[in-house]
């Protein structure tokens, strides 16, 4: 396999080991190493299924970013970027390198970040694991065989879970241990099995260098329809990103992270990493049919290990388990994983306050302030008697991922909506008749047919409402959609009580959107939702 192997191999990056190297391997023969390490076991119907540990989803707290000349005034310092010194990373650096010199077998891909070529950046991953190593051929943009010979990494990822960080040493909070270093290029992931660590580095990784160039990186899903229009779907996990962009009827250009240019949206990866817990085959049958395919990973499903038969509904290793597959397992993917600049832009929120309208439209001020606010409330969990929603605002729908000031993120979205004449809408995929506890989840035929309506441009010939809270347009009617769900208000038998949750609900995002206020104008700030004195 040669002709996979490229020039400039791991002894150009100083990187010196005795192990023996596999480069750039394809599917099979990484599940065949998987399995023949131990690593994991091949399920009845093809997928490939492995145990994280006690990790089972990514060490926010354990990663750093190395503060130096390049980014002490580019990055956005504080509880979600943290910094990490230039001598706490060398001395990491010297124990990962010292780390690959003793390891007997490797596993590298060479690959690119972002789809649309002159917007890509070239990264190399080395792994110690071979399903990681599948894993990340799997997520991100895979070359033409062609292209590997002459490869030459902009950027390197070293994953080892076996190692174990130092926190006096290495400048850390734990054993586990993300670091990124943008001056030399180099992301270091050490003690964890998580897989997702991978992908959402590289994520950051575009977040920091993109909006150099005028280029809007985005978390979200992204689809075209049958008349080529593009639809972005901002989202945290739980709000229907996934599934909403999984639409037989239009195309999917990818399910999490993509760039907005000016000739078009495209996908940063090659495969889609979608959460399997309690997955549905009537509801998201795209996705439930990969968990039958050959080359899907699963993460922390639980098998039955005499049939080799899942069961999704087990949540006994993870809440978050999930299934990691090439995009093109998706019937209606588009071949390229790009599409036009959008059409519509569409922010998802489970508002378990049962507040909000299930659509609204947005004017591109305040298209700008909820995305800046990210906003979705969770259910409270599984403590016995808890039933108070929990607010979260993540910022840019992504806070974790995004390394600069987000009014940078902010003004680039609101710029090409405002260019693109760009219709923008918030889906409440949330409750409906009450809070949590009380009302109802949201039914997902009303949300689809309320998207289908905005997509195809049909709402905006609706009667609107201005919400006397929020101040966005709603739909008074919309045909095949109960008018009773469309006023929040008006579906809670106590009034009294919606009055009281929506103004709590208000302080929330005026509270939280105050550290934005000093960087966005002042149509952004009037944007800001409003308590509503009722009589």
């Amino acid at each position: 396999m040669t002709e996979r192997t490229p020039l400039k191999g791991l002894t150009a990056q100083g990187i010196a080991t005795t192990a023996t190297l596999h480069w750039n391997l394809i599917t099979a023969p990484l599940v065949e190493a998987a399995i023949a390490r131990g690593e994991g076991h091949l399920a009845a119907e093809g997928p490939l299924v492995v145990a994280t540990g006690r990790h089972t989803g990514r060490s926010a707290q354990d990663k750093f970013i190395v503060r130096d000349a390049e980014t002490e005034n580019t990055v956005w310092w504080g509880k979600t970027n943290k910094g990490m010194t230039p001598e706490h990373f060398a001395a990491l650096k010297a124990d990962f390198i010292a780390a690959l010199g003793e390891k007997d077998t490797l596993y590298i891909q060479d690959l690119f970040g972002g789809s649309q070529p002159e917007h890509r950046v070239r990264v190399r991953v080395i792994n110690e694991l071979a399903w990681h190593n599948l894993f990340i051929r799997t997520l991100l943009v895979r070359p033409d065989t062609a292209e590997l010979p002459g490869f030459d990494p902009e950027y390197t990822i070293i994953d080892l879970p076996s190692f174990k960080a130092d926190p006096a040493r290495h400048g850390c909070r734990s054993e586990t241990v993300v670091a990124v270093n943008f001056t030399e290029k180099l992301i270091l992931i050490g003690g964890t099995a998580y897989a997702g660590e991978m992908k959402k580095s590289v994520f950051g990784l575009l977040n920091y260098l993109l909006p150099v160039d005028g280029i809007m990186p985005m978390h979200c899903s992204a689809n075209i329809g049958p008349k080529g229009d593009t639809a972005v779907f901002f989202g945290l996990s739980g709000t229907g990103k996934t599934t909403l962009s999984a639409d037989a009827s239009r195309t999917l250009i990818g399910d999490d992270e993509h760039g907005w240019s000016d000739t078009a949206v495209f996908n940063f990866e090659g495969g889609c990493y979608a959460k399997m817990i309690r997955l549905s085959a009537e509801a998201e049958p795209e996705i439930f049919a990969t968990t039958k395919r050959f080359g899907t990973v699963l993460e922390n499903v639980v098998m039955d290990p005499d049939t080799r038969l899942l069961d999704l509904d087990d949540a006994t290793l993870a809440e978050n388990s999930r299934g990691s597959y090439p995009i093109d397992f998706i019937p209606n993917a588009s071949d390229h994983n790009m599409g036009p600049v959008p059409k519509n832009i569409v922010m998802l929120t489970a508002d378990a306050y049962g507040v909000l309208p299930p659509i609204s439209k947005l004017t591109p001020d305040q298209a700008m302030y909820h995305f800046l606010s990210g906003y979705t409330a969770r259910v409270a969990g599984t403590e016995i008697g808890v039933t108070e929603p929990d607010a979260t605002f993540s910022t840019c729908f992504g806070a974790p991922f995004m390394p600069r000031h987000p009014s940078v993120y902010g003004n680039l979205l609101k710029e090409r909506i405002a260019k693109g004449g760009v219709d923008c809408w918030l889906v409440n995929t949330g409750w409906t008749g009450g809070k949590y506890g009380v009302g109802s989840r949201m039914p997902i035929k009303a949300t689809r047919a309320l998207l289908n309506a905005a997509l195809d441009g049909s709402l905006n010939d609706a009667e609107f409402r201005t919400d006397p809270n929020f101040g966005f347009s709603v739909p008074v009617a919309v045909a095949g959609v109960d008018s009773a769900i469309l006023d929040p208000r008006n579906t809670w038998a106590d009034k009294a009580a919606y009055d009281a949750t929506a103004a709590k609900l208000v302080d929330q995002f005026v509270e939280n959107f105050a550290q934005f206020a000093d960087h966005v104008d002042e149509g952004v700030r009037q944007s800001a939702p409003k308590v509503h004195q009722t009589a």
